[in-house]
């Protein structure tokens, strides 16, 4: 009796076997996801919408400082633009809003500083900001919309690198 002639596909193996490897390679270093328990989602959901409400009352205190008359207050501009990064950074990345490589190419960098004047600069944030909040899968969660999410992702993104560059900026000025 002869054995079974060997019916495996070598290309398919292969190719199997490079799909794996590639995988194990995009993932390197990537813990694997558990499900979070109920006790881990309650606190989850309690800190985005604490980082939401924050952001909210940070943006009406810079609005209201920009309507000021006076000078601002650059130390106010450092802390309040530190806060808003970093909490709009958390929300990115809980909320899983990090901009593609094609949105990250498109988002030009436009925002002039002049040291006199921080007003229109902080004015431009608190558009982005509303921008952000104002989206559809924002405002309405479980929405699904691909234009709205990749606005939600760049608002957000240019919230991060605004917030980010008046914090300096200002950070800079109060020394």
């Amino acid at each position: 009796m002869t054995p079974p002639a060997d019916r495996t596909n070598t290309d398919r193996l292969r190719q199997q076997e490079m799909s794996k490897r590639e995988y194990q390679l995009r993932n390197f270093g990537v813990e694997p996801k558990t499900p979070l328990s109920d006790k881990e989602k309650k606190a989850l959901i309690a800190q985005v919408e604490q980082d939401f409400n924050r952001i909210l009352t940070l943006h009406n205190e810079i609005a209201r400082s920009i309507s000021a008359n006076g000078s601002l207050d650059y130390r106010f501009v450092s802390e309040a633009s530190g806060e808003i990064k970093k909490r709009s950074a958390r929300l990115q990345s809980t909320l899983m809003l990090q901009p593609g490589e094609k949105e990250k190419t498109s988002a030009p960098d436009s925002v002039k500083f002049d040291d006199d004047n921080f007003k229109p600069v902080l004015a431009t944030l608190c558009k982005h900001i509303r921008d952000f909040m104002s989206n559809p899968m924002i405002e309405t969660p479980g929405t699904v919309n691909v234009e709205d999410l990749a606005r939600a992702k760049r608002d957000l993104a240019s919230v991060i690198n605004l917030s980010s560059r008046i914090h300096q900026r200002a950070d800079h000025l109060t020394k």
